[in-house]
């Protein structure tokens, strides 16, 4: 009893910590009725992308002349990049399909911050609950709100580094037996996001085969198309309570467009297609369309 109340407040801590550091709408909450870890060692909740050394980010230097980007877009809004099609409807749901890019309205853009093409940006806006997981997954996420299907979830943050940096990292992270590399390869596979050790709340979310949780490349800030923000949208709707995931392995078909994927510690980063044999690691999700392994 004294472990679990000495666990409590140190939980209690990180949970007030957390909210104190995000900048976004949706609360977090921690709860572990499970075991007696603690909050999880050397790691440092982030908003944005922290850069990793020699990278620089290409502000973008033009932005949209509308008063009215959804009903009166003037020459294609930002949109435009997305052959004229307005990423969202009115209610903030994505509309394009998977592997499409989303262009929303930047800094130097007319339209107000409640412009229906701001979406990614204004941040995650459900609450949602970090819980220990019963079933030997580490820590997991689930919501406490309902959420729409299509609807933005949260984004993938954390620091980026260069593909030669992610296969260094790799190796230790291999032996370590977890990694949180996700490469940025929507154009060319030059950069990847490291979210070990500093992330946000994606930073836990679980993998699963049937994931209710879908990757989006989004570009607002930054024009450069080697370093879009991955933002995960809703495939369904999801029940309060539910828990989040997405799939590890996400493929989208590559006739549309370029893929997605989430690199693991079986799987160098940076070395598509390596010839060196790694371990296989049973897949836990437990839905009946389970690969049984995760790579």
């Amino acid at each position: 009893m004294l472990q679990k109340a000495k666990q409590r407040q140190q939980l209690d801590r990180w949970e007030a910590s957390l909210n104190s550091t995000r900048q976004h709408k949706g609360r977090i909450c921690v709860r572990n009725d499970v075991d007696l870890d603690g909050p999880p060692k050397d790691f440092t909740y982030i908003n944005n992308y922290k850069v990793g050394e020699g990278i620089v980010l290409t502000e973008v230097a033009v932005g949209c002349e509308c008063q009215d980007c959804f009903k009166e877009p003037l020459n294609g809004c930002c949109a435009g990049a997305s052959l004229h099609r307005f990423a969202y409807n009115d209610k903030g749901q994505v509309r394009l399909k998977a592997g499409q890019p989303v262009y929303e309205c930047n800094a130097r853009c007319r339209c107000g911050p409640e412009c229906l093409n701001r979406v990614v940006q204004k941040g995650i806006q459900y609450d949602m609950s970090i819980f220990k997981t019963d079933d030997d997954r580490g820590w997991g996420v689930r919501t406490m709100e309902k959420i729409r299907k299509n609807s933005f979830v949260m984004e993938y943050v954390g620091e980026i580094i260069t593909s030669e940096e992610a296969e260094r990292r790799g190796h230790i992270y291999d032996r370590q037996g977890a990694t949180y590399l996700f490469d940025l390869d929507y154009v060319e596979d030059v950069y990847t996001v490291d979210a070990a050790h500093h992330g946000n709340i994606s930073h836990f979310v679980n993998h699963s085969c049937t994931p209710n949780l879908q990757v989006y490349n989004v570009f607002i800030n930054n024009i450069d198309e080697r370093l879009p923000r991955i933002a995960f949208f809703a495939t369904r709707t999801i029940k309060a309570g539910e828990e989040l995931t997405f799939d590890y392995k996400m493929q989208i078909d590559p006739v549309d467009a370029e893929s997605t994927r989430m690199d693991s510690n079986f799987g160098l980063a940076g070395m598509t297609g390596s010839p060196k044999k790694r371990v296989r690691v049973e897949c836990k999700c437990g839905m009946e369309s389970c690969r049984k392994y995760l790579f």
